[in-house]
């Protein structure tokens, strides 16, 4: 099926919807991301759905998306309702949680205050913690999340410069800090939780006025990861004033020790951000996505807010020596590779 022709495609698709009740529906294209997964809103007389394809063998599992959006629904929070699916052809229709994306009503006026947006996120993932994980989720090693953020040299500093450097030093030095400041008891990660995967809901009450997206690949991991990925957003600036409330506000409720959330927060923010670095350049020269590349330099900065802790000092003298500066002469080189390997 992952193989199948578009029209064909859209004919299984229809054939879902038929089967749905929504076979005469109006369809409109809502969003597409990094992944291959596309979205449809579904007009049907006042009533409105989202079809979610997912075509199958490209990495996201649908089955996954469902059975965390029931965890997460039955935790109080207001993940999409599943309305019906084809989990074999990778289609889903799921409750319309609306527009209201916080990175909507951060650009404009008329929603929420800046903080009340990012206290109702952070006290989401409080609460999220506090439960029992589903069973059977991935859990990466310190070494598997230190691999994971070698794509930086694998592929940013290779599309920048021509060669892919020898990572074993930087892999290593970034495993020892994860494990000396952030790998203790892990709990329910979402991965992608920032402000264009997060909606407000006003007409809902308590942490349920905090709509979520995009959490199919949940695991376990740290405890402070999901906030640095909410308060380090690579798509927008959150000022530091913000982000350095929101580590107080998260680990005053969840007891963490202030210094050493401080190290696991700087530790984790490194890692996620040297990952980002590689998948941009990536989603560039394989996906054929240049725009990612016009976001590489925020995620530069982020990374070295975080390697300017002393918990990465030996690290960060590495990325020196491995990672060129997103200088726009290197920026461009990247954007000329795009769409160029597979």
């Amino acid at each position: 099926m992952d193989d199948a022709a578009p029209a064909t495609r859209e004919a299984l698709a229809q054939a879902f919807l038929a089967r749905s009740g929504w076979g005469t529906a109006l369809r409109h294209h809502l969003a597409g991301d990094a992944s291959d997964r596309s979205y449809q809103r579904l007009q049907r007389g006042p009533e409105t759905a989202v079809l979610m394809d997912a075509p199958p063998g490209r990495g996201d599992d649908p089955a996954a998306f469902v059975a965390i959006a029931a965890h997460l629904r039955r935790l109080g929070l207001s993940a999409p309702e599943v309305l019906a699916c084809d989990l074999a052809n990778g289609f889903l229709l799921l409750e319309d949680l609306g527009d209201a994306l916080f990175a909507r009503l951060l650009s404009g006026a008329g929603g929420p205050a800046e903080p009340a947006l990012y206290e109702a996120a952070t006290d989401v993932l409080i609460h999220l913690q506090r439960a029992a994980p589903p069973a059977g989720l991935p859990d990466l090693s310190a070494a598997e999340w230190a691999q994971a953020a070698a794509m930086a040299p694998d592929w940013y500093a290779r599309a920048a410069t021509g060669t892919a450097p020898d990572a074993a030093r930087f892999t290593t030095l970034l495993e020892e800090a994860l494990r000396r400041h952030a790998d203790g008891p892990r709990v329910l990660i979402l991965r992608d939780y920032h402000a264009e995967n997060l909606l407000w809901l006003p007409g809902r009450a308590g942490l349920a006025r905090v709509g979520l997206l995009d959490f199919q690949l949940a695991q376990m991991g740290q405890p402070g990861y999901d906030l640095v990925s909410l308060v380090q957003d690579a798509r927008r600036d959150v000022p530091e004033a913000m982000e350095r409330a929101m580590i107080r506000r998260f680990a005053a409720a969840t007891g963490a020790e202030p210094e050493a959330f401080e190290a696991a927060h700087a530790v984790l923010g490194a890692q996620r951000a040297l990952r980002i670095l590689g998948i941009f350049a990536r989603l560039c020269l394989v996906a054929g996505k240049p725009g990612y590349v016009a976001l590489i330099p925020r995620v530069w900065g982020q990374l070295w807010r975080n390697l300017a802790h002393p918990a990465l000092a030996p690290l960060a003298a590495e990325c020196r020596a491995l990672l060129p500066e997103p200088a726009p002469a290197v920026l461009e080189r990247i954007r000329a590779q795009c769409g160029q390997m597979r």
